[in-house]
């Protein structure tokens, strides 16, 4: 299936402020795009480009005052099958994990693992290794939490959304990787696109946040939010939490006036 993909970022700012993006679709979905997701901004300004440290497409620019505008549509190519399913994806030891995979083990800005290690132990710790107690995160973490925007917050942390029991997909994602991590499995958290491909239409598009962990030699997709196998998953970047792959960072006030996503299969 061909799904179509784009946003439309509207800010207002005082004075020229300096900006970095994370909106391009993950270069492992390089040979699906069709149509290419280019960053344009009104009024125009020169764009730089750059890898980040976890090989993410990243963009910087500095905004004009006043009305900016932040722009950009894809066409993707999808094989339109479900996320898989790896029942038998063995937990790794320690000693077993490649380098680049450690990292995914350790606290991070929004996944404490301090605070959250007994409680994984606690809840988890005699559940099957491997897959099954992954799931078995991904089923509490998905009961335990209450969706709303209304309780989005961008300082807000897993160990928070444990306690408030409330929360967007981000806080899902975060602390179903805080409990990940405290049991010693690699997780690494992923923002893009998911479109309602499959399922009934759940309101306005948004940006949307899941998970991947280390099972079995390889890195497997798992969505505490939803917690069923999507259609369209569309990556857009991987890091240790929502911290290393934010939509925008600016470097000064500014002002968010509009903010619009689009994700949707395209009829033939």
């Amino acid at each position: 299936m061909k799904i179509k993909i784009g946003y439309q970022i509207v800010y207002d700012f005082p004075q020229p402020t300096p900006m970095l993006l994370v909106l391009n679709v993950h270069y492992s979905r390089a040979a699906d795009m069709i149509v290419v997701d280019h960053v344009t901004t009104n009024p125009g300004v020169p764009i730089g480009a750059y890898r980040d440290s976890f090989g993410n497409w990243c963009s910087r620019l500095t905004a004009p005052p006043g009305r900016f505008v932040i722009s950009g549509s894809g066409l993707v190519n999808d094989q339109g099958r479900p996320d898989p399913v790896v029942l038998d994806a063995r937990q790794h030891t320690i000693e077993e994990l490649p380098p680049d995979a450690l990292v995914f083990l350790l606290s991070s800005r929004f996944c404490e693992t301090e605070q959250l290690a007994d409680t994984a132990w606690n809840l988890f710790g005699k559940e099957p290794l491997g897959w099954p107690r992954v799931q078995a995160i991904c089923d509490f973490v998905h009961d335990h939490i209450r969706f709303g925007y209304e309780f989005a917050r961008p300082t807000k942390t897993a160990w928070e959304a444990y306690t408030e029991r409330q929360g967007v997909c981000r806080d899902y994602a975060h602390l179903a990787i805080a409990f990940c991590r405290c049991l010693n499995i690699p997780a690494r958290y992923c923002t893009g696109y998911l479109g309602d491909i499959g399922v009934p239409a759940a309101g306005p598009m948004d940006f949307a946040g899941w998970f991947e962990v280390y099972l079995g030699g390889t890195w497997h997709t798992f969505d505490a939010r939803n917690n069923v196998p999507r259609i369209g998953r569309i990556l857009i970047a991987r890091g240790r939490d929502a911290t290393d792959v934010a939509i925008t960072t600016t470097f000064g006030p500014n002002t968010l006036v509009d903010f619009q996503v689009t994700t949707e299969e395209v009829r033939e």
